[in-house]
């Protein structure tokens, strides 16, 4: 079983925190670059809504994360729920946000994910928490707009209502759910 470390976070700390140009921002909003881990569940069941899962890490995270924290597909739901708390208390802030199975046949999968990461980011912006950039589980960004022209399964353009995560830079992690950390905690 792979154990996840903190190796691809701190290195994608220190980018974002190179990227936000210390010279036109104060030392304190580069203390404040919170890193999202991001994962979701539920896209490739027939029915149902998809969930996004965020947590949420900064600089003065600690490297201390639960030592049995794992890909949460190693894990019984037992382990799972055991995890809850622990995690809560080592990431900064972390929300779950979701999209009705209407949404997903509307819109099809890639946007209704965004629909809820759209959602799980309104949580944490309404906590306080501003998403800097993002780890994304995967191979494929699906949190990025790829183009004005974004179009339903039925082939009208996306309208404007339609939430969005914020666009941030996202760094995509192959099998990130069992290398790093905080997307671990979001798992």
């Amino acid at each position: 079983m792979i154990v996840p470390t903190r190796e691809i976070e701190k290195e994608y700390l220190a980018e974002l925190s190179q990227l936000a140009q210390p010279s036109r921002i104060s030392p304190d909003a580069v203390d404040s670059i919170c890193l999202a881990g991001v994962d979701e569940v539920g896209r490739g069941a027939l029915a149902g809504p998809v969930s996004v899962g965020i947590a949420v890490i900064d600089c003065a995270t600690s490297d201390s994360f639960p030592a049995t924290l794992r890909d949460s597909k190693q894990l019984s739901a037992r382990a799972r729920e055991a995890l809850i708390e622990p995690c809560a208390q080592w990431v900064r802030a972390y929300a779950v946000g979701s999209a009705t199975a209407t949404e997903i046949d509307t819109y099809g999968i890639v946007v209704a994910l965004r629909i809820a990461a759209a959602r799980a980011s309104q949580i944490l912006e309404d906590q306080g928490v501003h998403i800097s950039g993002v780890l994304l589980d995967g191979k494929h960004n699906w949190w990025s707009r790829k183009g004005l022209f974004e179009t339903t399964r039925q082939g009208s353009l996306i309208p404007e209502s339609v939430p969005v995560p914020p666009q941030v830079p996202v760094r995509t992690v192959i099998k990130g759910d069992a290398k790093c950390a905080v997307i671990a905690a979001a798992s």
